[in-house]
């Protein structure tokens, strides 16, 4: 088979691997107060269903990321193949708040071998420009992908398709991943010589790596809180929720794509800070905004985690680059696992709030507005704590860089 042809297949099943990621992630939004209906869960419940979508990530991604020269990116993604179907399946069939649990972590499980596999398999096919070019347009998926998953789950929700159809949709790009995988020559994995596995351990209990894992629990949980749970928290503030996400998305993958220069301008320590101060003032408007102006904030929360994710990886590879793969691994699991902590907790903000409320004699959409809002103020905790943190890592890390550069500066006149 053509080396090109079976390559660019591979890509492109990547992509389609990585869109059932995205559809899994806003499509499950969108039916989330479906859900909530059909099978009289609180909002509680719901955070827990939630959760087992990012607990079953982290798991699988770090696992991934251990075997992947052992086991290879082909059978971690038919085991992703198998979780995806299994996880979509049983969730339209679901009996109730039991099903939807096992359901959802076999969905996150899925796209946690969707990243352990397809990320160092486009690295071992691409080499030096090539293969930043390649990750960037891989990655672009994720967020487009969620942008193109709100857009349908808005249209079927206002043509009344129930939430069993909008979840078969998420079948479509799962079983073209498949289609182009099949049959296909898989690279053989790069064996990472530069650093053994203790070494890699070694790295990751440097003060550095550590503060990064710390932040990269607030970064996520900024990012994937007010997401995930948009459709219950603004359905009454006078803006369609799925549109917010969507434009979310859609601002996301283009500033990804602009993430070059915007880095080089202000660099990663700088890039993050900006990032944790747009994130707290999207989410305030968010708190105290209704009609078109949500869509303002929305711009400005998007543009605030927009680099989050990317920077973080980027960030645990480039300042601490003895944790080799694995810390990038342990970085973005991080991320996910976080947020499968949190989620419960949201469902339960959002639960006492609406009890608060409705004591104070607030009913409908009155009622709903006021709870979603309540709910986001509480959030807004997240951002602000990070501010806090990235001042610190700012100039932290700009001592760093100037020790780093009179140590150079030493050695070269001694030299």
């Amino acid at each position: 088979m053509n080396e090109n042809v079976n390559r660019g297949a591979l890509f492109n099943g990547s992509c389609f691997a990585l869109i059932t990621t995205a559809f899994t992630f806003s499509i499950r939004a969108g039916i989330l107060p479906q859900l909530g209906e059909e099978f009289s869960l609180t909002a509680t419940q719901l955070g827990v269903i939630n959760s087992m979508f990012f607990f079953g990530f982290p798991i699988s991604m770090i696992i991934g990321g251990l075997i992947y020269h052992s086991f290879g990116a082909q059978n971690i993604m038919r085991v992703a193949f198998l979780a995806h179907t299994i996880g979509i399946i049983m969730t339209i069939y679901a009996g109730g708040y039991s099903t939807l649990l096992i359901s959802t972590l076999f969905i996150g499980f899925g796209n946690g071998c969707t990243e352990a596999a397809c990320n160092p398999m486009i690295a071992d096919m691409y080499s030096g420009v090539k293969m930043d070019k390649m990750l960037n347009r891989f990655h672009m998926w994720f967020p487009g992908g969620i942008l193109l998953g709100s857009l349908l789950s808005q249209a079927m929700t206002a043509i009344d398709f129930t939430w069993q159809v909008q979840m078969w949709v998420t079948m479509v790009p799962t079983i073209i991943y498949a289609i182009l995988f099949y049959g296909k020559t898989f690279p053989k994995p790069l064996v990472e010589a530069a650093t053994s596995l203790a070494q890699n351990l070694k790295a990751m209990v440097t003060p550095t790596f550590i503060f990064l894992f710390v932040c990269m629990f607030l970064t996520a949980i900024s990012e994937f809180g007010p997401n995930q749970w948009v459709s219950v928290i603004m359905a009454s503030s006078g803006a369609e929720p799925m549109l917010i996400l969507a434009l979310t998305s859609g601002l996301m993958a283009v500033g990804r794509f602009f993430a070059e220069p915007v880095v080089k301008a202000f660099g990663q320590t700088g890039v993050l800070l900006g990032g944790a101060i747009l994130t707290a003032i999207g989410i305030y408007m968010f708190s105290t905004v209704t009609g078109p102006l949500a869509y303002v904030a929305t711009v400005i929360f998007a543009i605030g985690i927009c680099y989050f994710w990317p920077v973080m990886v980027g960030a645990a590879a480039q300042r601490v680059p003895k944790s080799g793969a694995l810390g990038m691994s342990i970085i973005g699991g991080a991320g996910m696992f976080s947020s499968a902590i949190f989620q419960p907790f949201i469902g339960g903000w959002i639960d006492t709030a609406r009890a608060e409320n409705a004591a104070e004699g607030l009913t409908g959409s009155a009622l709903e507005l006021a709870t979603g809002q309540d709910a986001l103020v509480n959030m807004l905790s997240f951002p602000v704590i990070l501010i806090v943190l990235f001042t610190i890592f700012f100039f932290w890390q700009k001592k760093v860089t100037e020790k780093t550069a009179q140590t150079g500066a030493a050695q070269q006149s001694i030299h």
